[in-house]
């Protein structure tokens, strides 16, 4: 006799994740934050989305409970300009529950531009406006202190003038100096900013350096007296392969905003995958009334979009994460399936169900798989498994050095049925 739903969770999965966990890993308000059309086309290898790719990337930011994307660099081109403009403008017309923001360097011809969107597409711009604070960074292009703060400045002004909400946004923030970090955020503080973003834009940041950054960070606000006023954001690459915990672990630290990307594509090895930030939320128990169902059509165009081939193996949208060719985690399946209990067939061999994010779990033959595999495979497909059918279908599986296609399967069937 099967489980019931209300105390599934504690009798048959015992979960070491909650012993000494803290609380709540986010705030009530904390947002969401895409920067695949700003972040994610800045990798070398990907292509720029035409604008009805984008479009339909921005509807599914609003689906899977994205609060703001980043559609781009305006002051770019041509091109990038009419592209931010239409989505706005698509944004407004269908309302869509998708707040817009735009990158620009410091500089006030990256930021009019902004501004002029904003009016033609009435609708608020935040403009997220950045430049380089680490003494390497300085070093490179012969800045001084004076000098950013002066760029900074004018940048910020301009924007906060024309009434658009502004995120001060220091490249390299893991490897600044304390003091020049403290004076760059107490400039924006002073001139309106209403976001500090913080930046691992080498993915040079630890978790131990997410939390030092985010601390260091809030003790300046509140002791600039703008606590409850200015919020935090963390920005985070994966040139260590830690983009995706660094992201969870700021969250923890306290940044009201995380910044993710569709497959964690960016510059170099890219940023923090949205949808696996997503994900670890959803199954910790924190966004508990957010439907991600479209995660993986959300995943799927963006993939299309830019020419990206999603690996075998990702998580949650790789074509092998709900696959199994293996005797004893399919004989498990299909025994929870046996029991007609969908919730335990979606868990006995999967830390991530399945169907809560619109996939289901898949059986498939091969060299490592028993009868119970091919059994399953034909029932699917209304095939009668006989035993000279099962038997002869292991055979040229366990002869074989893959997983059998349908089509080879299928061969067998042929084979064995037309006798």
């Amino acid at each position: 006799m099967s489980a019931t739903p209300d105390f599934r969770s504690d009798d048959l999965i015992y979960d070491w994740n909650e012993i000494g966990r803290k609380g709540r890993l986010i705030p009530r308000d904390v947002t969401f934050f895409d920067e695949t059309l700003r972040d994610g086309l800045q990798n070398p290898s990907v292509a720029d989305p035409n604008i009805e790719q984008k479009l339909k990337l921005i509807h599914l930011m609003s689906k899977i409970g994205i609060h703001v994307a980043d559609i781009g660099l305006p002051g770019s081109s041509k091109r990038a300009f009419d592209d931010v403009l239409r989505m706005c403008r698509e944004i407004t017309d269908n309302r869509l529950p998708l707040g817009v923001a735009c990158a620009g360097r410091t500089v006030v011809s990256d930021i009019t531009p902004m501004i002029e969107i904003s009016q033609r597409a009435g609708i608020p711009v935040e403009v997220y406006c950045f430049i380089g604070s680490s003494p390497i960074r300085q070093l490179a292009e012969d800045w001084d202190l004076d000098t950013i703060v002066k760029r900074s400045a004018e940048a910020i002004d301009v924007a906060v003038k024309a009434g658009l909400p502004v995120a001060y946004v220091t490249e390299d923030t893991t490897r600044s100096r304390p003091d020049m970090l403290a004076t760059l955020f107490k400039m924006a503080i002073d001139h309106g900013a209403s976001r500090l973003c913080l930046c691992d834009t080498v993915g040079h940041a630890t978790p131990d350096g997410v939390r030092n950054l985010i601390s260091f960070t809030k003790a300046i606000i509140a002791g600039h007296g703008a606590d409850g006023k200015v919020r935090i954001d963390w920005h985070g690459h994966n040139d260590r392969g830690l983009a995706l915990e660094n992201a969870l672990w700021a969250l923890e630290f306290g940044a009201d905003r995380v910044h993710g990307t569709a497959l964690g594509i960016g510059e170099r090895v890219g940023n923090a995958a949205m949808e696996l930030i997503l994900l670890n939320l959803k199954l910790l128990g924190l966004l508990e009334h957010q439907d991600l169902t479209h995660m993986l059509d959300y995943c799927n165009t963006a993939a299309e979009a830019v020419g990206w081939q999603i690996p075998i193996n990702y998580p949650l949208v790789g074509r092998d994460a709900f696959r199994t060719a293996t005797g004893v985690h399919a004989a498990a399946i299909i025994k929870a399936q046996g029991k007609g209990d969908a919730w335990l067939a979606d868990r006995i061999y999967s830390g991530v169900p399945a169907g809560m994010f619109g996939r289901k779990q898949e059986i498939c033959v091969g060299y490592m798989s028993g009868a119970s595999n091919v059994n399953f495979w034909l029932r699917q497909r209304r095939i009668e498994p006989s035993k000279e059918l099962v038997e002869a279908i292991l055979k040229k599986a366990k002869g074989s050095s893959h997983i059998l296609s349908d089509e080879e399967i299928l061969a067998v069937v042929d084979e064995v049925n037309g006798r």
